[in-house]
């Protein structure tokens, strides 16, 4: 909704710097000598036909062959020739299936800490003096306080 209006500020700020600079081009070319001051009004007069005769034309191959935005609601989209859609493809499917792999690969390893963990702890539990009852016991931690063997949650 807000593009026309964008559009409009745009344009009226280049309009403004096109002025600006104009100005400023104008105050300095009284310095220079006459011949250059004549290629140069030759020069501008020539760039405001061409202003006037609309944007310069661009051979058919050429906007074939060049990527373009597109404004797609708020996504700004880049779409291009044939050979930019099979290398975007190409290059997207690689993407896609390295991104894959590290997924995989990621599971996989979280898998196997997560299973060495488990082995850990239940290697703990069956070779200790204690049977696995003992740690369920409402009164076995109360009983480890008052002997000391509580392991401390703070590093030494």
């Amino acid at each position: 909704m807000n593009t026309n209006r964008d559009m409009q500020r745009e344009q009226i700020l280049q309009e403004r710097l096109g002025l600006r600079l104009a100005a400023h081009l104008a105050a300095g070319a009284s310095e220079l000598p006459h011949e250059v001051q004549e290629r140069l009004r030759a020069a501008r007069v020539q760039a405001v036909a061409r202003r006037r005769r609309g944007p310069a034309r661009v051979a058919p191959r050429a906007v074939a062959a060049a990527a373009e935005v597109v404004d797609a609601g708020g996504a700004a989209l880049l779409r291009g020739g044939e050979r930019f859609d099979r290398i975007g493809r190409v290059a997207t499917a690689a993407l896609l299936a390295a991104l894959g792999i590290g997924l995989m690969l990621v599971v996989n390893l979280q898998d196997e800490d997560g299973a060495r963990e488990a082995a850990r702890v239940d290697q703990a539990l069956l070779t200790d003096d204690l049977p696995p009852q003992a740690y369920t016991d409402p009164g076995f931690l109360q009983f480890l306080k008052t002997r000391g063997d509580v392991p401390s949650t703070t590093p030494r």
